[in-house]
């Protein structure tokens, strides 16, 4: 027979895998949205030096376009998304959010929340050490 707290310890791990995993998922087409108004500005902040480095100028711009395009693919008229994954997964990752305040309280949710973001960042940058 299991502990309460062993009870209480695997729900946890699940909660976290599977929030986890699907805000991952999301995630991967969300940061599209965010990174190309970051992409716009630095490519506005790079034309005035255009000239001067034409060649690192374009390959970026063309990265940048092409960035946008897949944006326009993924946004409908109304600014919605038309990936029925995506949709999915975005209802998928609010269930998960209900079941974790279920469990856990509004403090589980917010732990895991942060969680995920201290994970993130900690990708980021030790993905950058080995270069």
């Amino acid at each position: 027979m299991m502990k309460m707290d062993d009870t209480l310890n695997l729900k946890k791990r699940y909660l976290i895998w599977l929030y986890k995993e699907t805000k991952e998922a999301l995630d991967r087409v969300d940061r599209k949205f965010t990174q190309i108004d970051i992409d716009k500005f630095i490519r506005e902040e790079l034309r005035k030096e255009e000239l001067n480095y034409q060649i690192f100028f374009e390959d970026f711009n063309t990265y940048v376009n092409n960035k946008d395009k897949d944006c326009e693919t993924l946004r409908s008229l109304k600014g919605d998304y038309l990936n029925p994954e995506h949709q999915f997964l975005a209802l998928k990752l609010k269930a998960i959010e209900k079941a974790i305040v279920k469990e856990l309280g509004a403090d589980g949710l917010e732990e895991i929340k942060n969680l995920y973001h201290q994970e993130m960042v900690e990708r980021i940058l030790r993905s950058t050490e080995h270069k």
